[in-house]
């Protein structure tokens, strides 16, 4: 065999190789183009990772370039949302009336923004109370569960083994012991601890009915079948079709031990009594039913009890059933119609071009737009990414705090003392394309002033972010944050 045989068999196997790859790059280039419910700054991101870090590229695009869950899920939410009765239905008319009467015309926009994401119409006659931190949400959790007569639905995706996680468990065993229905939903990522011990074990011995939020199954496949990181990030509590729960707590001490440096989670928690408790109910029943064989239909024909009078509300929920721009819309349409006065709060701060711009048009017309986040974040690429869009905010005279002595976990949005959105979603690209989300709107000066005050308190506990503190870092932070914060789309 001759030497120039062989190296021509070495060289046609290497150009074969090459070609293979330069292929693939191609296919995967034109399939980030091409994909649908992409911005393009998202398209560009994954182009350039292609192209620069081929394999690692490619890999990660296989994994997370596609906000896919699975067609086979897909099927069993839109099965699910089917059976479920109509939102007309729900809406009970007089309780629609009463909002549409109730509601203010400059608000009313934001509220058919709201219904065009989930299809809930704005219903009247609800009454909320904020609660306190973590200890006191689920004190007043337990208390609901002991005092429920009939049903009792829990969803969390953070579920802990600890302290107020327990007691939760606890309060749902005694009320199946005694015969109240009790169904308990969790994230298999976010509470893969719970999910698995003893404890879950228990609490299906009591009776309690248990479902797995997007089961991961065997990670060796789970890329065939739809991305892993996308999850069930709500927290629902509905008990009787009497009560429920909205905000960012999830089920665990403040100290939350899975990641303790960073403590305590502060949280925000509100409990609504009223129609809002129905559409809650609903959110809850196609999530449960697109998991289990159990249909909740049944439960929309209890008759619910009369709170007297109330204020609008409203459930925004999103997910991957819904358009991908659902809950971006509805953070921006609130930042335009502030007029006097604008408070964000979120742990995690990575907006796309519109909501950036949107916040900058808020102060830039005058509103006092402040927004809080974290001193110290749970995810460093977040904090990097987050700090990168400092510097423009400043400019156009927003002011910025950043929140010390625990990480600032609660997601609010109050507009003008008169309107509040509270609940799980982030200001973030996994809240608007990855994630189940569930939040509340509502427009009363009371209760929003409830959570203007809370509001007021973490800024008294956080420090000021002026043009100073942020042209001082140096140039290797600078260029960190501007490079973590343009792969913002990938991420």
């Amino acid at each position: 065999m001759s030497t120039t045989w062989l190296w021509g068999f070495g060289s046609f196997h290497g150009w074969l190789l090459v070609a293979i790859h330069v292929a693939l790059q191609v296919l995967f280039v034109g399939r980030a183009l091409l994909r649908p419910h992409r911005e393009p700054a998202s398209r560009l991101a994954w182009v350039v990772v292609i192209i620069v870090a081929p394999i690692v590229g490619m890999l990660a695009y296989l994994l997370f370039g596609e906000t896919n869950i699975g067609n086979r899920r897909i099927a069993r939410f839109k099965r699910a949302m089917a059976r479920l009765p109509s939102f007309a239905a729900m809406s009970r008319h007089e309780g629609e009336a009463q909002a549409e009467a109730d509601i203010d015309p400059r608000h009313k926009p934001l509220f058919r923004v709201g219904q065009s994401i989930s299809g809930f119409p704005p219903v009247g006659g609800n009454r909320g109370r904020l609660l306190g931190g973590s200890d006191d949400v689920i004190d007043h959790l337990v208390a609901d569960i002991d005092a429920a007569r009939d049903h009792v639905h829990v969803c969390f995706y953070i579920w802990l083994a600890d302290t107020n996680g327990l007691k939760v468990a606890d309060a749902l065993k005694r009320a199946a012991q005694r015969g109240v229905t009790c169904r308990a939903m969790a994230d298999d990522l976010g509470s893969r601890a719970m999910v698995r011990s003893a404890h879950w074990a228990g609490m299906a011995e009591a009776g309690v009915r248990l479902a797995v939020a997007l089961p991961i199954g065997f990670l060796l496949s789970r890329p065939l079948k739809g991305r892993i990181d996308m999850r069930n990030h709500r927290k629902i509590v509905v008990i009787d079709n009497r009560v429920t729960y909205a905000g960012s707590n999830n089920c665990a001490d403040a100290a939350f031990a899975i990641k303790p440096r960073f403590a305590p989670w502060v949280d925000a928690m509100i409990r609504f009594e009223g129609p809002i408790v129905l559409q809650n109910q609903h959110v809850f029943a196609m999530d449960w039913m697109a998991h289990t064989s159990e249909d909740l239909g049944p439960l929309f024909a209890q008759p619910i009890e009369e709170v007297g009078p109330g204020f609008p509300a409203q459930v925004i929920a999103t997910g991957a059933t819904v358009r991908y721009s659902a809950m971006p819309e509805m953070f921006e349409s609130l930042m335009y119609a502030a007029r006097r006065e604008l408070v964000i709060t979120t742990p995690y701060y990575v907006p796309d071009e519109p909501i950036q711009a949107a916040l900058c048009a808020s102060a830039r017309r005058g509103v006092e737009t402040t927004i809080v986040l974290p001193a110290r974040n749970d995810s460093w690429i977040v904090a990097a990414a987050s700090h990168s869009y400092y510097e423009v905010l400043l400019d156009a005279g927003v002011r910025i705090f950043e929140y010390v002595g625990g990480l600032l976990h609660t997601k609010s949005m109050t507009v003008d003392g008169e309107v509040t959105l509270i609940g799980s979603a982030n200001i973030d690209r996994r809240s608007f394309e990855l994630n189940f989300e569930n939040n509340i709107l509502f427009v009363d000066a009371a209760l929003t002033a409830d959570v203007r005050a809370r509001q007021a308190e973490y800024i008294a506990r956080s420090d000021p972010v002026d043009t100073a503190d942020v042209m001082g870092w140096s140039r290797r932070r600078r260029l960190w944050n501007n490079a973590v914060a343009m792969l913002g789309p990938v991420l």
